[in-house]
């Protein structure tokens, strides 16, 4: 890997992180405005570190170490640098599973908004789309038979797989959706600031999990994920504490975030079935998605609303 599809890929990684990670800057700032100074200084410091080297460190090694048990914990960290012939071999042959795993995740994730989630409507088919919440679950459903179908002509650990992203997806969703509806009992008063710590630890690693898996749609070197996703949670940490309220006014960013999900999901998918994909379509695709959608929010600022595209 040459050094600037390295810091391509990083750049591109710290991009998604950030704007994956709206929502959970916001939740965070309207949670810290209720908490004692001392309270926020701990969880800005530790849970940055908590964050940072915990969740989106841990959890890709662990996750690749687990899809290539054989390989052990350091050739696993260190696997896309390694010159040995069977390490790359055994990364080559479980990539497949590891990307339909992540891709199936993030598709389910995209329709969901698309069709379930409120929503600043960037696109006049977003409007369409969002009076048709019924149809989600009819969607995800086709999708995953087409996907289990076609994967088990190749692997049945690929089919496997495709079923375990559903899966994670709608663990993760149920935990969200809760946390969304505790997050307005934690600004009642009365809580106290170590509940509110534990809960926004939980939200953390409850919605860095988008990140860490859409990392593996830029590469699957967990040092250049933890550096580039690390980036990002530290951006996201600053904007949490001075300008969350300049987040809330870019009203697409979560558009251009979940459009970005969609591309990086049909890349993992596309890879697991072994189109050959680019490796720097994953940062470009992500950087112009962003910065179309960041350009509709700048607009949107000068002119008002003027409905969308």
């Amino acid at each position: 890997m040459d050094w600037l599809l390295i810091v391509l890929t990083v750049a591109g990684l710290s991009v998604f992180e950030i704007v994956s990670s709206i929502d959970n800057a916001i939740i965070n700032a309207d949670v810290l405005a209720t908490m004692g100074e001392k309270a926020r200084r701990w969880f800005l410091l530790w849970g940055l570190i908590a964050a940072v080297f915990v969740v989106r460190g841990l959890l890709p090694w662990l996750i690749v170490w687990a899809t290539n048990p054989s390989l052990g914990p350091v050739d696993a960290l260190l696997a896309t640098f390694s010159s040995d012939p069977a390490v790359t071999a055994a990364i080559e042959e479980s990539a497949p599973i590891l990307l339909i795993f992540g891709g199936t995740f993030l598709v389910f994730l995209f329709f969901h908004w698309l069709f379930a989630e409120e929503k600043t409507c960037g696109l006049r088919s977003e409007r369409f789309f969002s009076r048709q919440s019924v149809w989600f679950y009819a969607v995800v459903s086709v999708l995953l038979a087409i996907l289990v179908w076609f994967a088990l002509q190749i692997n049945v650990m690929m089919g496997f797989a495709a079923v375990l992203g559903s899966t994670a997806f709608f663990i993760v969703h149920g935990f969200r959706q809760n946390a969304e509806v505790q997050e307005a009992r934690l600004r009642r008063p009365g809580m106290s600031d170590l509940s509110k710590i534990a809960y926004l630890e939980v939200l953390d690693a409850t919605f860095s999990i988008d990140g860490v898996i859409g990392a593996f749609a830029f590469t699957l070197s967990v040092p250049l994920i933890l550096i580039g996703n690390g980036i990002g949670a530290v951006v996201v940490r600053e904007l949490t504490v001075r300008g969350v309220d300049r987040i809330r006014s870019y009203c697409f960013l979560k558009n251009g975030a979940m459009y970005s999900i969609l591309v990086l999901g049909t890349i993992m998918l596309a890879d697991s079935f072994g189109f050959h994909i680019p490796a720097w379509l994953s940062p470009v695709a992500t950087f112009a998605i962003v910065g179309y959608f960041l350009y509709r929010s700048v607009q949107e600022q000068k002119t008002g609303p003027a409905g969308a595209a």
